[in-house]
């Protein structure tokens, strides 16, 4: 045993490597140049803008966490809850943001930067904007295993008589083994409260930053392009800089605090799970342990990425999966070792939990591959789309609906065949047809938890691809405001373009994990009901009535979400509209570059039209599982989370995938194909442009919040839906 707390140290130890590795990126890239003063000019009304949004997102999100921190207080007094909870959802929310901000802060201060370096080699541009990416990566998951080791910690120093009052158990005569499972329950049942509190900081970044960045992209392509004939990015578009705002309030910020609670999701629902499982503090470290090694090959392999000056988009690509792919055969050679002192060792089981790991990595890889295959112009999947533009806008918005709906069909099949893989490997397979909750079902959800704890144990350079990519956008977008040299703008281009694939593949890698993590998570909901009832009965048959209008109910939540945030997004968009041809109408000599937009008025607009329209899709989320369970009890709650996870796994997919596509069939024309810029297939692909905008970065992304947000709440929820439910 005491060997086992010596590797518990190596969590909180990895954690501050992984901080310190971003420290270290983040004070190189510091040391670039920014450029001439234009560039510097820009780049810092972009982070100024950028900072202002995020005060004031905290200030509002701050009001939320203060009243549901209260709740929890109360729930705590009345028994319902451990007394850490309420704490315990704060700091998953402090550091969700946090991890969300530091990233951002580093790509407002590094896209003037990336420019600048382009301007020397595509090489040096790539290499900036993939080291912002690193430090978003790399504080991610650094901060999630910081947060996860001092709870821990504290949690596992608490007095076990303490612990057994809180439970209601008697101390006196408990045997080790008892004392041992009432205290694994003690900390996994707090800290999924600290999950809940990442994923509603996650929920709020992702959807109120999507509806800011959307609002003013929509606005300034349907206007500048559209309507004036301006170009990309062009400085006489007023809603220019509030769109390159948005790049990094959206796909930075709300990115890192998305996968920040994925990533810590998925950790503590495969512990809890453990502890259903049997397998004690053994079980508890591998997750933790895993992600902890992950964060070790994922640094080493950040220094495989470089690509040659005269790289094209799929030698860049090639670049990025070098480090990815290097980093996922690593992590699976780690996770042998891992299993064997922590699994086989022990006499615990065998080596199908480290099939079930392998399974996870695998299925990351396969999802991350195919979503770049649906979505970039290297392939025929977008290249067909934008020929679709050939006969109008109609076609291309229909042709990229087919093509997401027909890319939901690989990430599904992934996904299942992960999840039966996991489960089985794991010990599962004796669980087919035998009692609900055996000791081998359990044994088999592990296996399903480690396996989302594999595919997100590489995440510190999975997400630096993805933060990259708003780092090359802004780049490009400075390039183009600053009136820097054709050879640049083309370099600059490219990583943009590079980055528009790495967004959609980070988009798909996001949702499949949370697939993954919300299975495991409606297990963990129910093992905490066990855990409160030991007798309780599910009846989670399909003709169980209840079951099934909570089936109903979960899948339709994704829908109504969507339906609230693209709505959010269409009004804030009308709103920047209206604000640009204004302003193109009244302030003489934009136009001719004689006179300089107000860019302050649309940021203003789409920051405060974010804040107003992001509470109530925030609030479905939490209202709707809550109300189910006190009218339709636990059984129908389980029925809510099942439906959630299958709809909301397949929606996000699409939406995302559809998104994607539109916006590289653009780039596509743009880059000379089918009449290049301002022909009508041009104009047509903007249309699918701007109809894909709030698909795929804002509606797609936050659904896989959505659905581990509804677990967690039910999980800590989970003691008063007993209590109260009208269907027992």
């Amino acid at each position: 045993m005491k060997e086992l707390e010596a590797l518990f140290y190596l969590v909180p130890v990895c954690s501050v490597i992984a901080l310190a590795f971003a420290a270290w990126q983040a004070r190189r890239i510091l040391k670039f140049s920014e450029g001439s003063e234009r560039m510097v000019k820009l780049a810092k009304i972009i982070r100024v803008g950028a900072r202002a949004y995020l005060q004031r997102q905290y200030r509002g999100v701050g009001i939320f966490f203060a009243v549901v921190t209260v709740i929890l207080a109360i729930m705590a007094f009345a028994g319902y809850l451990p007394p850490f909870t309420p704490f315990a959802f704060l700091s998953g929310g402090f550091f969700s943001g946090l991890a969300g901000f530091v990233g951002m802060s580093i790509a407002t201060s590094s896209n003037a930067r990336t420019a600048q370096a382009a301007s020397g080699s595509l090489n040096s541009g790539l290499k900036v904007a993939f080291a912002s990416g690193s430090v978003m990566g790399f504080t991610v998951v650094g901060l999630g295993l910081l947060d996860l080791s001092i709870w821990f910690f504290i949690l596992k120093a608490v007095p076990l008589p303490f612990v057994a009052q809180l439970k209601n158990m008697v101390y006196e005569g408990m045997n080790a083994v008892a004392l041992e499972q009432m205290q694994i329950e003690f900390i996994t049942s707090t800290m999924l409260t600290f999950g809940m509190g990442a994923s509603s900081m996650a929920l709020f970044a992702r959807v109120g930053g999507g509806i800011y960045t959307k609002a003013a992209d929509v606005g300034a392509d349907l206007v500048g392009k559209n309507e004036q004939g301006i170009p990309e990015d062009d400085p006489r578009n007023p809603a220019v800089i509030a769109d390159n705002v948005g790049d990094n309030v959206g796909d930075v910020a709300g990115m890192g605090a998305d996968l920040y609670e994925s990533y810590v999701g998925s950790v503590i629902a495969t512990a809890a799970l453990a502890v259903s499982a049997g397998f004690g503090f053994y079980g508890v470290a591998l997750p933790l342990l895993m992600a902890a090694v992950g964060i070790v090959v994922s640094l080493i392999c950040t220094f495989l990425v470089s690509c040659k000056e005269d790289a094209s988009q799929k030698t860049l690509l090639a670049a990025l999966r070098r480090g990815t792919w290097a980093a996922a055969a690593l992590s699976a050679l780690a996770g042998l070792p891992l299993t064997y002192l922590l699994i086989v060792k022990p006499g615990l089981g065998g080596y199908g939990y480290y099939v079930a790991i392998l399974s996870g990595l695998a299925a990351g890889v396969l999802i991350g591959y195919f979503t770049e295959y649906y979505t970039s112009d290297t392939y025929k999947p977008t290249q067909k789309l934008a020929e679709t533009s050939l006969t109008g806008p109609a076609t291309i918005i229909i042709g990229g609906i087919a093509l997401g709906m027909q890319s939901t069909v690989i990430p599904v099949v992934v996904v299942g065949v992960s999840v039966m893989v996991s489960f089985m490997a794991a010990g599962g397979a004796g669980a087919i047809g035998s009692a609900f909750g055996s000791q081998a079902a359990n044994q088999g959800l592990f296996g399903i938890g480690l396996s989302a704890v594999g595919m997100l144990s590489t995440l510190g350079i999975t997400l630096a691809t993805d933060a990259y990519g708003p780092v090359a956008d802004n780049a490009g977008g400075i390039a183009e405001m600053s009136g820097l040299g054709e050879e640049v703008r083309k370099r600059t281009d490219a990583l943009d373009s590079l980055g528009n694939t790495t967004a959609a593949t980070g988009k798909g890698f996001a949702i499949g994990s949370a697939a993954l993590t919300a299975l495991a998570l409606i297990s963990a909901f129910i093992d905490e009901i066990h855990i409160k009832d030991p007798g309780f009965v599910f009846d989670l048959t399909i003709t169980n009535p209840v079951v099934l209008v909570g089936l109903f109910i979960g899948a339709m939540l994704p829908y109504l979400f969507s339906s609230f945030t693209m709505n959010a997004v269409g009004r804030a968009a009308q709103s920047v509209v209206l604000e640009v041809r204004r302003q193109f109408k009244e302030i003489a000599g934009i136009m001719e570059g004689k006179a300089e937009p107000d860019y302050s008025r649309c940021i203003d607009i789409c920051t405060k039209s974010a804040q107003r329209e992001m509470v109530l899709p925030a609030l479905c989320a939490i209202i709707v599982p809550i109300l189910t369970g006190f009218f339709l009890g636990i059984n129908g709650v389980v029925g809510l989370l099942a439906g959630s996870t299958v709809s909301g796994f397949i929606l996000a997919v699409m939406m995302s995938n559809c998104g994607g596509a539109w916006d590289n069939a653009k780039k596509y024309i743009e880059a000379g194909n089918h009449g290049g810029k301002h022909s009508d297939p041009h104009m047509a692909a903007v249309v699918g442009d701007t109809v894909g905008d709030p698909f795929k970065d804002t509606s797609g992304p936050a659904i896989n919040i959505l659905i581990k947000l509804v677990s967690m709440v039910c999980i800590v929820f989970s003691g008063v839906m007993m209590a109260v439910a009208l269907i027992k």
